[in-house]
């Protein structure tokens, strides 16, 4: 099993940028597609990215699309969300997940979390 820990998050001013980081412990993260997942409070868990093993496919949420990117290293075991232009509803916590799939947006698809990384958008 792989473990995973975000880091990044933070408080920004609306139209701002944070860099997500997911690294992950265990295994090798090359093994699996991976999630970034956002979940504000009294609201559901929802998908925002998902990116392959290799990197060469990516899937992302409409209210996301054109504003972040999801990237990885895998020689440095880690993925990246980077967020621009970030909208006071962007606030949640922000989860990264593994996969074994080729590339997966159900949270149920997913079987390793990380704990989670805050980001607040002040407008």
């Amino acid at each position: 099993q792989v473990q995973l820990v975000e880091s990044g998050g933070g408080l920004v001013q609306a139209g701002g940028s944070l860099r997500l980081s997911c690294l992950a412990s265990g295994r090798t993260l090359s093994s699996y597609c991976v999630g970034w997942f956002r979940q504000a409070p009294g609201k559901e868990r929802e998908f925002v990215a998902g990116i392959s093993r290799s990197g060469g496919s990516t899937d992302y949420a409409d209210f996301v699309k054109g504003r972040f990117t999801i990237s990885r290293d895998n020689a440095k075991n880690t993925v990246y969300l980077q967020m621009n232009n970030l909208k006071f509803e962007d606030t949640a916590v922000y989860y990264c997940a593994s996969s074994s799939r080729f590339i997966a947006t159900r949270p149920a698809d997913f079987g390793s979390w990380g704990q989670g990384t805050q980001v607040t958008v002040s407008s």
